[in-house]
């Protein structure tokens, strides 16, 4: 229960204060005690001794709101040390400010032209605020251009965040007032998301967004046929775990270009997941909320609906790498079975089946899903240049060799790998491509597929090689003496030899009927 405290707190009426806080106290079922400083302008030892009383009997206290002064007093008193005590934020106001993003826990609003304020919608944010912080911390540390907040205020009931964005404009702002912009905005976006998708989270520091979309689909099944509503929570259920970084709320609105420095915003929805999960939520603020409603995008990015099909489509084809249409069209109508679940389940969550209008709605998303389920057979985005999966297939043949060290090459790059482990990494790489294009298959023909992970705590370098040709382990044969003549030298064994010497790991196992070679280079 909450309890304002206000004015002075002195000898001559503490007392009063203790037994009316206490008459609040024995006739609430509430545990825990807030005592809320705001108008709180003096306290005395008298005062003091009010809430030690309080703290002994409630057990569980918190006072928030405290000025500077009350809050030196209580710090000097070892107040601070026994019991919550948060400090007063200075109040900001957004009214008439301009809103600059929008997202699913709050609103951004330029307060001045060198900050924004990122209000939300729980009035009760400071744990959130506070999550954050640390999740953009982390994602700075990893490599993401984003912004930190620096300080904390009170906006109307609620908290906000503010940031430093000089002059910044979104890229929803970007296309609405120059259209000829779009291509240039599509560029940057899926560039951005690649970056995103292609950086490896320690375990642990984020949540896996594929169990909240599991929990969306069980419970729209419910809503749908039986056998729909199984195949939904199946396809879903098999996607698999990855530890990629996933924004979880990305759209125009949350990218912002700062100069000539494009940086996200709006970093709560921070998580890991399959590349599919972020697509669900891109074809969602793009084309889903508004395929009912038209007029929904303009109000919400500020560009029409036509727009934002144009953008939607051109991201697609430059994300996924092709301009293929069927495997465009395909990537559409997995992100679609996941968006147009998560919009069914929010709308019915928020009473939409009690008006006309909701109730139509929901069932135009219903029969969209239920289409887009019958030309499925997953929901995995695959081989996607960059991105999440991290990862290439090609046939293992040595005319593919400079696809397999360019797809290397673009990952080191984008962790600013030293030459010298650079020219290690692609030396062990040439070694084992080459031999498992002369060897793994012979006389006849298969694929590779070749993976790069970077992780953190220490920086390191993951290389995977899998083939399903004849079982071989490298490893098991005995290395070359090197300090022999060459007259007297074996033929071979040099290649996996120098793959040892210049990585700092190498493992082989034959799992599932597959060479797994994996090769560690730390950082």
């Amino acid at each position: 229960m909450k309890i304002e405290l206000s004015g002075r707190i002195d000898s001559g009426n503490a007392r009063q204060i203790e037994s009316e806080i206490f008459s609040r106290i024995a006739d609430a079922n509430e545990t825990e005690v807030i005592l809320d400083a705001e108008k709180l302008d003096y306290i005395s030892s008298a005062g003091l001794r009010v809430i030690l009383h309080v703290k002994k009997a409630a057990g569980d206290i918190r006072i928030i709101n405290v000025n500077s002064d009350i809050y030196e007093i209580l710090e000097m008193t070892g107040f601070t040390e026994i019991m919550t005590v948060e400090k007063a934020y200075r109040t900001v106001s957004v009214e008439g400010c301009e809103e600059i993003g929008r997202g699913a826990n709050g609103t951004i609003y330029r307060i001045d032209s060198d900050n924004v304020v990122k209000v939300y919608n729980n009035p009760e944010a400071l744990a959130d605020i506070q999550h954050e912080r640390e999740v953009a911390k982390l994602a700075l540390i990893l490599g993401i251009p984003t912004a930190i907040s620096y300080d904390v205020v009170r906006v109307g009931n609620s908290y906000g965040s503010v940031f430093e964005l000089l002059n910044a404009r979104s890229f929803s702002q970007i296309i609405a007032s120059e259209p000829d912009k779009l291509d240039w905005c599509v560029e940057e976006f899926a560039e951005m998301l690649k970056k995103i998708h292609g950086t490896v989270v320690p375990e642990g520091k984020l949540p896996d967004v594929r169990e909240t979309a599991l929990s969306w689909a069980r419970f729209v099944s419910g809503y749908i046929p039986e056998k729909d509503g199984r195949r939904l929570v199946e396809l879903i259920s098999e996607i698999p775990a990855d530890n990629h970084m996933i924004h979880g709320d990305y759209h125009p609105k949350n990218l912002e270009l700062q100069g000539d420095e494009v940086l996200i915003i709006d970093m709560d929805t921070l998580s890991v997941g399959n590349p599919v999960l972020e697509l669900a939520s891109i074809f969602n603020a793009l084309i889903g909320y508004s395929e009912y409603d038209h007029e929904q995008i303009k109000r919400f990015q500020g560009f029409d609906f036509e727009t934002g099909r144009s953008f939607w489509r051109k991201f697609l084809a430059k994300y996924l790498g092709t301009t293929n249409a069927r495997t465009i069209d395909d990537a559409e109508d997995k992100a679609s079975v996941i968006g147009y679940t998560r919009m069914i389940r929010r709308s019915i969550r928020r009473n939409g089946l009690d008006s006309e209008n909701g109730r139509n709605e929901i069932e135009f998303w219903k029969e969209r899903l239920l289409a887009a389920l019958n030309r499925v057979d997953n929901l995995i985005i695959r081989n996607v240049p960059d991105a999440g999966i991290n990862e290439i297939e090609v046939e293992a043949a040595i005319d593919n060799l400079p696809s397999v060290t360019g797809f290397i090459d673009s990952r080191l790059e984008a962790v600013d790998c030293p030459p010298k482990a650079a020219m290690q990494i692609n030396l062990a790489a040439e070694e084992i491509f080459v031999n498992i294009s002369q060897y793994a298959y012979a006389p006849g023909k298969g694929k590779a597929t070749v993976r790069v992970e970077v992780s953190v705590d220490p920086v390191t370098v993951t290389l995977t090689f899998i083939d399903s040709g004849t079982p071989y382990d490298p490893l098991a044969r005995r290395d070359p003496d090197v300090s022999l003549p060459a007259e007297n030298r074996e033929i071979g064994g040099l290649g996996i030899f120098l793959t040892k010497k210049a990585m700092d790991d190498v493992r082989y196992e034959y799992r599932d009927g597959k060479n797994i070679l994996t090769l560690k280079k730390c950082l």
